[in-house]
Order: structure tokens, then sequence, then C-alpha cells
């Protein structure tokens, strides 16, 4: 492995540098405008980021550190990239990518997310990359513009170590020899066979030779068409996603399955960064996702104030209040709405931490489970649910330090209307010294605890997911 400061020296692309200081001052708005001029310069420029994979010898240690996911081939990946000598921002980014293809049902480039980052001592980020509305004309199955991919690139651009291309591999590799249909992903087929093997193109990806046989757990899927979509996105880079020919390709597409984009949907289309909500409780220091990622507020309210996040949220989003800001006034006001929230869509989450105390809680959502239930013809790329026709998912992360009781702790969840909930739930426990335990009703908890130098990982009880950790030159389920 190449490292850093072994590079020789020429003059770095935008996404090599950190954002300025007068760009964090400025918060959203210049981490936008230096995003989008990142995407446009850089997608295939060169980068003082070291090689992840390749034919250079390893020079650094093994990065010790743990990965947390509702599916285990993807928890895998984000272990094996730790085991290299990436940092937990490369991990997650690694993760969110192999999400794509061993879990398409909750995690695709059609759709989006948000993470909360924290370095230590440093206050902690939220980045959002939730699906937004097209506005393309006609169409008879409205998706989402793809944000995933921009999210994941600025994820990369601010906390990463390596090149994002090297984050891609090990989906592209999954996607070439064929993935093994996990527990979660056949029992999202089953739930949904009916309207998704309507879809020709989606019966034959996800039923057994093109029968009425759903694929079960076990089974080995393979995806040449999103492989292939993988590769020329890592060649070309994601700005060309967004501004190049892979944009015109990736409309095309998607609009022959009803999907109503433009390319300037996909140009104006741009995730955000901003502080993460935060306060202090006792010795705790505490910092949730930011809206428009909601359900960090919920879970922010529902351990501060004792109420139930979901109607938390009810009376925020009933409220009318969007930014940051605004979230950190309601955060104190106790607001409450018992209507509660309708059937909020899928999601699925991952935490990661590696063992220089970068922490990283990420959610995926497709605003419905497959999405609009039809892929964008040969991309392979399954499009995600137009938000004007659902409810937003609640999306909850969120991490806890504690340096004078040494502990630490990152959480993120999903479980449709549970989610904020469980994270709540787990936080409350974690601060009364009580045993955390991993599920609330249908919130289903994925998260790191680390008490002094220990650090320990624990997956949704629901018997789906996996923590995988490495340590010092091995790694270990």
């Amino acid at each position: 492995m190449v490292k850093h400061d072994s590079q020789p020296p020429h003059r770095p692309c935008l996404s090599d540098r950190p954002a300025p200081r007068w760009a964090r001052r400025f918060g959203l708005l210049a981490s936008l405008s230096l995003l989008s001029t990142s995407l446009v310069a850089c997608s295939g420029g060169k980068s003082l980021k070291h090689h992840l994979f390749g034919p250079t010898t390893p020079t650094a240690k093994t990065n010790t550190g743990i990965v947390v996911a509702d599916e285990p081939q993807a928890a895998l990946i984000g272990r094996d990239v730790l085991a290299r000598g990436g940092n937990a921002a490369d991990a997650a980014t690694a993760t969110a990518f192999a999400l794509s293809v061993t879990l398409p049902s909750r995690a695709s480039l059609g759709g989006g997310g948000a993470c909360l980052v924290s370095r230590p001592g440093q206050p902690a980020e939220s980045i959002s990359f939730m699906p937004v509305d097209g506005t393309g004309p006609g169409g008879d199955r409205p998706a989402a513009v793809p944000m995933m991919a921009r999210g994941l690139f600025l994820l990369n651009l601010r906390y990463g170590s390596v090149q994002l291309g090297d984050t891609i591999d090990p989906a592209i590799t999954l996607g070439q020899q064929g993935i093994t249909v996990s527990r979660q992903l056949a029992e999202d087929i089953a739930a949904v066979k009916g309207p998704l093997f309507s879809n020709e193109e989606m019966k034959a990806l996800f039923s057994k030779n093109g029968t009425d046989i759903a694929m079960g757990e076990g089974d080995q899927l393979t995806q040449p068409r999103l492989t292939s979509f993988l590769s020329r996105l890592k060649l070309v880079g994601v700005g060309d996603l967004y501004t190049g020919a892979l944009s015109d390709v990736f409309v095309t597409q998607a609009n022959k399955a009803g999907a109503a984009l433009t390319r300037d949907d996909l140009r104006r289309s741009l995730p955000g960064q901003t502080s993460a909500l935060h306060f202090s409780s006792g010795p705790y220091r505490l910092s949730f996702l930011a809206p428009p990622a909601d359900g960090g507020l919920g879970s922010a309210v529902a351990f501060r104030q004792n109420l139930r996040a979901e109607n938390v949220i009810s009376a925020w989003r009933h409220s009318g209040l969007k930014t940051l800001q605004e979230g950190q006034v309601f955060m104190a006001s106790g607001r409450s709405d018992a209507t509660g929230l309708p059937p909020l869509p899928a999601s699925t989450s991952f935490v990661v931490r590696d063992g220089h105390g970068l922490s990283v809680g990420c959610v995926l959502t497709e605003n419905n489970l497959f999405g609009t239930g039809r892929l964008a013809g040969s991309t392979g790329v399954i499009l995600a649910g137009a938000p004007r026709y659902y409810p937003r998912p609640l999306l909850s992360a969120a991490i806890i330090d504690s340096p004078r009781k040494r502990v630490q702790a990152v959480f993120a969840a999903s479980g449709q209307n549970d989610a904020a909930q469980a994270v709540a739930d787990a936080l409350r426990q974690l601060t009364q010294g009580q045993t955390v335990s991993a599920s609330t009703g249908t919130g289903q908890l994925n998260s790191i605890i680390c008490s002094g130098n220990h650090c320990a990982g624990q997956a949704a009880p629901n018997g789906k997911g996996l923590s995988a950790q490495t340590i010092t030159g091995k790694s270990a389920k």
C-alpha cells in the first residue's frame, strides 16, 4: 500500500483537499458548491489518496475496527477494507456500494440515505443524500433522482483515505462472482413477490430461472448489468453519472421504465453536509443525523424528553420546519403529535469504527421495498420511489462520547416506524449503565460500543445481520 506522504507531488484537484475554513463557516451552501465543482473537475483525475488494492505491497499496519450491517456479505466487505488499511469512511463507502449488490431490496444506486461521521475530538457532521423528486414529464412509475453515488462521493471526499474507485471494486467483484441470497433479501422478495414479479425484468432477476418461484435464502444471484454499470462508474467517475455521458445513459434507461427523470434533475441534485444535531447530557456528548434525515431528531427528542420518537417526528413534519438550526431549537421544545406517522418505507443501516476512533453510522433507503419495482434498463439499477408518492423514511443514527468515562458508541437503526425509537432506547440504556437492547418493536439496531480500549459490535437480534471485526493482522466474525 502506498502511503499518503509517499505519493509524488502534483497539483491536487479539489477532491483531494479538505473543505477550507470559509467553506466550513458557510456550511451547507459552501460544501454543495465545493462538491459540484469536484464532481465536474475531478471525476477522472489524479488523487493524493492511496490505493487500497493493486500491485503495491502493503506498508501500513492492519487498521483494527468493526463493521456491523444488516447484510453479512456487505459487512465482510467493510471489514476487509479495514483489514487492508482503509479507514472507517472507506469501509462505510465500500459497505454501501456492496449493499447495492447484496441487498438491492433496500439499498440501490437509484436511492439514497444519510451518514453521521465523527472524528475523535471534533464535532460530528451529518451527510444527507436523501432521494429527491424528478421533474420529467409523463412516466407511469415516477422514480427518485439517484443520490447514493453522489452521497458516497462526498463521504469519501471529506473523510476517506483511499481512491473512491477502490471502494467500488469489492461490489464489482461480488457482482461478477454472484452473491448468496441472504435471509433478509429472501424475505424481502417473498414479501412483495406478486407486484415485483409483475415486471418481467424483476421476475427474471429475482426468480428461479424465470419461473414463478422466488429466490430463497442460499440461492445464487448474479446481476451482470449492475456489475457493468458499477465498472463504468468506477472508470469514468461519479461526476459522469450526473453531468456526463453516463447521465444520458441512465436517464434514457430509467425513462424507459417510466421514471420521468431529466438530465437537469441529476445535475442539480446535490447531497448536503452540515453539523450534526447535538447536545450534552451529564458527562455525555450526543450527536445525531440532522434534517432532512429527521429520524435523528426523533431519536434526540425521544431520549432527551422521554417522548415517542415517531410522535416527535409527526409534530416536526407538521410544523413545516426544515433546517438544522430549527432542529436544534425544536429539540428543546418537547413538541409531540400523538397521531404518529403512516407506515413508513423500508431502509437498512450499518455502523463502522476504525482503530483510530473514526466512526460512521449510515442508513440507506429506496423509499419503498424494491423502490418502484423496476430497473433502469441496461444499467441494472433498481429505481427508488419518487418521494412525493411515499412518506419520508425515518433515517436515524447517533454517536455518543464521554471522554471522562472512556465510553464511545455509534448506533444506526432500521425498522420503519420504530427505527428512531430503537436508537433513543439504546442511548438511554447506555447512559443508565444498562445492557443495550438491539431491538425496539420493529426497530432493529446495529451498534458498536467502546469502553476503555475494548470495542464490541452487535448486530440486530433478528439473525439477519453480522458484526465483523479486524484484530491486528487478522479478521474475526
